[in-house]
This record gives C-alpha cells, structure tokens and sequence, in this order.
C-alpha cells in the first residue's frame, strides 16, 4: 500500500510539474484569432477623419457591432463605444473633435499592435526600453505608459498587480520586466 501511495505522489509531483511549464507559456505562444491589428495610421479600418457614430464605426468594420460604454482614459472616464464582434469586446472607441473619432484602446488578446504585441504579455517579453516610457498618472497611477516602437501614434500601457510605488516613477527594472500590457492605445 505504501509503495502505491509513492508512486501515486511521484505521479502527482510528474503532473504538476507539466502543468506549471504550460502555465509559464507566453501569450504569444498560444493561438489566438486576431481581429484588429493596429498601425501607425489606423486601426483596422478606422483612421484618421472617421466619424465619431457607431454607424461610421461599423461600416468601416465589418462584422463588429457597437454599444456604448463607459470606459477609462488616464484621467477620467468617458461615454465611448465598445466594439464587439464573437460576443468579445474587442476596441474602445473614444470621442475627438469636430465629430471625428479620438483615441481607439484596444482591450483584448484578440488584437495586434505594430510589432505583434498583445494584451497579456509582458513588458519584459516584449523587449521594451523604459527610455519610451513614462509612468502613468489618476487612473493609470504607477502604470508604464510606452511608445510602440517605430510608432509615433501608439501607447502600449503595462500594469504592474504587486506594485507598491513610488507612484511618481516607473517601477525599478526588477518590477517592470513583469508588468503586463493592458490596452493598446492609437491616437491619430
């Protein structure tokens, strides 16, 4: 009976072993659909001079829906429409001037930014340089705020969960390498 109960935990130890190194796996690595990919010039089909109506919105993408949400920029939250398309809200779209669209957040996985990032990687595996960041401020307090590189129009936003401050820089190297990308940003 003993020796049953060891193999059983060497077993158990063998099983669990394989399930951390599947947890350890990026997001990169996992197959995912991609329904916007973000540019320097636009989002999908929304660029600059896009009207600010889910109309407008729709018809330059096709097969998203649209619903009007409430969503948070770094200061404040806004009245902006969410973009859905396979029941998954997929952009932000906040309001400019003069009718037009303003900043586009795109809010999951199912997105590229202009080098292939996604939401759920990390600021480390990404490679980024904290030179092209800047920490956030209100509701993006203590968050990394990071040009894409080679995009003058992209902000990648990284969130550390266990950060503790200082508010008023960005986390030491230590902490940073671990902050997760949260939103993609393009503002025309």
């Amino acid at each position: 009976m003993r020796i049953c109960f060891r193999v059983l935990s060497v077993c158990l130890a063998f099983l669990a072993a394989g399930c951390a190194a599947s947890l350890e796996e990026t997001v990169d690595s996992i197959p995912t659909k991609t329904y916007v990919h973000f540019t320097e010039g636009a989002v999908g089909g929304l660029v600059p001079g896009t009207g600010y109506s889910s109309r407008e919105i729709e018809a330059r993408l096709p097969g998203f829906t649209t619903e009007t949400i409430t969503s948070a920029n770094e200061t404040t939250t806004v009245a902006a429409y969410g973009v859905f398309t396979d029941g998954i809200q997929v952009l932000q779209v906040h309001k400019g001037a003069n009718g037009k669209i303003g900043p586009v957040h795109g809010v999951t996985n199912h997105l590229t930014g202009p080098n292939g990032e996604r939401i759920g990687m990390t600021f480390g595996g990404l490679h980024m340089d904290r030179q092209s960041c800047r920490v956030g401020k209100s509701l993006w307090r203590g968050m990394a705020l990071c040009k894409a590189r080679g995009t003058d129009t992209i902000t990648l936003v990284f969130a550390i969960s266990q950060f503790e401050g200082p508010f008023d820089r960005l986390a030491p190297d230590s902490e940073l390498k671990t902050a997760v990308l949260q939103r993609i940003v393009w503002e025309s």
